[in-house]
């Protein structure tokens, strides 16, 4: 069985080492893992997004679109820009904390991500909303979005594997100060 997992966010937000923990927690277990990050103006708060693929057969990390099992987004209008790339009956997972491009800042926009939530909400059936700014704050730290976002995509039944896993993966490639925060933020939405 093969899982496609799309990423996507801002720079910044965590998105390439979520990619990295997912892909070395399947290798854990020797499921054949590709992946392919696009990370080009990421220094600037500008679009990430990373292609997973998981499971026997995979042969190239990309895939195309209405073909993600799951959109995990830390942003709500990279969720709405990578949308095309969930499946019908995909499942999405995505932080209702919005970041101001820099473009509709220089423009004097006044973007909220509320009209990109109610977009979401209106075409994904089984839509998981995080409050991400919230979360942070209830675990002290604003560095563990990643974690969040992981962990909320876990509870939705699509990984391959447990939070268990992914807490061992978590030790072997984070700082050992960093554990006991990032399992917290792991478990947040269990």
């Amino acid at each position: 069985m093969q899982t496609n997992i799309m990423l996507c966010g801002v720079g910044g937000q965590g998105i390439v080492l979520t990619s990295k923990l997912i892909a070395a927690a399947a290798m854990e277990e020797d499921i054949p893992v590709m992946s392919a990050e696009t990370i080009g103006m990421a220094q600037k708060g500008g679009s990430v997004f990373s292609f997973l693929r998981l499971g026997e057969g995979v042969s190239c990390p990309m895939f195309g679109k209405k073909s993600a099992d799951i959109l995990i987004a830390f942003e709500p209008a990279e969720a709405v820009r990578m949308l095309p790339y969930l499946k019908d009956g995909g499942k999405a997972v995505v932080n209702t904390h919005a970041i101001m491009p820099v473009t509709a800042a220089l423009k004097g926009s006044n973007y909220t991500g509320d009209e990109m939530i109610d977009y979401l909400k209106e075409k994904v059936d089984d839509l998981l909303l995080i409050d991400g700014t919230k979360a942070c704050e209830e675990i002290g730290s604003p560095k563990v979005l990643n974690m969040i976002m992981l962990g909320a995509a876990l509870s939705r039944g699509v990984l391959p594997f447990d939070v268990a896993k992914i807490e061992q993966t978590m030790r072997n490639t984070v700082k050992p100060q960093f554990h006991e925060l990032n399992s917290r933020a792991l478990r947040y939405s269990l």
